[in-house]
């Protein structure tokens, strides 16, 4: 089995984060002692050196290996550049155990909320999940902006600009698991053979309603994985069972 955590916008800044929250999150996603985590965007609020600064310390106290793309807050102010300097490549490719492939993608654009992939990733991805297809590898796909939209999340302003021909990539290669974040509100779409899953805000304090801070824990099997949605300081709460592909 290999499990996965999936934690996305922190918005760590002095306004926008709950430092409380997310000491509390680092118990217990340390205690699962999960095989890696999933970090999908906005690490930071505004982009400012100085919250990549502080997020890297944050980061730190994770046990387990984490990687992380960017989110629309985390290109602001010449956020993309810290990031690249303080966290790590913007896109990327890992390889676990000659098992199962996760692609990471930078759906950002400077200074603007609005998510986009671009023909020259696109290719890439597609390029990398021809290799998935061929060696039979168990594929994920991480990017911040969501391919589909949310429900309970209000008018939709900042939709993937180019999510049709990336949804097509994703399920023609049929990618067993897409992860998102951006709207703090979790979710679960079924496209064919993909998973399309939403992560809720780790801990941030910009909430929609009655939804908490959550994050997401993926237990995969060699015939089938468990998704589940753990609210910060609260229940766990089975959000889907599936059967892998044969």
């Amino acid at each position: 089995m290999t499990t996965i955590v999936h934690i996305s916008d922190l918005h760590i800044s002095k306004d926008a984060f709950d430092e409380e929250v997310f000491l509390k999150a680092v118990s217990e996603i340390n205690n699962l002692k999960p095989d890696m985590i999933i970090l999908t965007g906005d690490i930071t609020n505004s982009g400012y050196y100085r919250e990549y600064q502080r997020a890297i310390e944050y980061l730190a106290l994770f046990e387990a290996p984490l990687f992380a793309i960017p989110g629309n807050h985390d290109s602001r102010n010449l956020g993309y550049q810290s990031f690249e300097e303080l966290v790590g490549e913007r896109s990327w490719k890992l390889t676990k155990d000659d098992e199962f492939t996760v692609i990471g993608l930078d759906s950002s654009a400077h200074d603007e909320n609005r998510g986009h992939i671009g023909i020259p990733q696109q290719l890439w991805m597609e390029h990398q999940l021809d290799e998935c297809v061929v060696n039979n590898r168990f594929s994920i796909v991480a990017l911040h902006h969501h391919v589909i939209s949310i429900p309970d999340t209000g008018r939709e302003r900042n939709v993937l600009s180019d999510a049709g021909d990336i949804l097509k990539t994703l399920t023609t290669h049929e990618v067993d698991l897409v992860l998102s974040g951006h709207k703090h509100v979790p979710n679960i779409w079924k496209i064919n053979e993909t998973i399309v899953v939403n992560a809720g805000s780790l801990s941030s304090n910009k909430l929609r309603g009655k939804i908490g801070n959550s994050y997401n824990v993926y237990n995969i099997y060699e015939d089938s994985m468990e998704l589940f949605l753990h609210n910060v300081g609260g229940e766990k709460i089975l959000f889907g069972k599936y059967r892998r592909k044969s």
